[in-house]
């Protein structure tokens, strides 16, 4: 039994952010919650690279060569902020991102969610579980897709509200 029915929530956060990212223009991929914080290209960006980064870096999952986040370093496009990204690209980068994410829940099963890996950050060894990436991640999409909708709101805008 894989543990994709653990995740169906998931699912439905990125089917939301899969539908609403055609319709936003650059303007609106502009916008930020203020001066200093990321605007919503970055953020949506950030989501993206997240999973690849941590599936295929750390987890050393396949599929980062399908994705635009090649370096296993995690630098992604949010790190250049002065190269904003159209919504056809965002799209694309959830949309490959979410080909990993798929891949992993519908082949692990729950006996394979103990298993640890390293990963070294800043001279320390930390330890992950599966699980603790997959808890990591579903909560990281969660919170910037939150994040996303409240800046749209913010604006007039519809947001992402998965339940709706």
């Amino acid at each position: 039994m894989s543990v994709a029915p653990l995740f169906e929530g998931w699912q439905r956060v990125q089917a939301h952010l899969v539908n609403r990212l055609p319709s936003l223009g650059p303007e609106q991929l502009l916008l930020r919650p203020s001066p200093d914080a990321w605007p919503i290209w970055a953020i949506v960006s950030h989501i993206a690279g997240a999973r690849v980064y941590w599936l295929c870096a750390v987890l050393r999952e396949p599929g980062a060569e399908s994705t635009p986040f090649t370096d296993p370093s995690g630098e992604g496009w949010e790190d250049q902020l002065d190269v904003p990204r159209r919504a056809d690209e965002l799209l694309s980068a959830i949309e490959s991102s979410w080909t990993i994410v798929e891949s992993c829940l519908a082949r692990w099963t729950p006996e394979m969610l103990g298993e640890t890996f390293t990963r070294q950050r800043e001279g320390v060894i930390q330890e992950h579980t599966r699980q603790s990436v997959l808890t990591r991640l579903v909560m990281h999409d969660s919170f910037h897709c939150g994040e996303v909708s409240s800046i749209l709101g913010g604006h007039g805008l519809e947001g992402l509200d998965p339940w709706d």
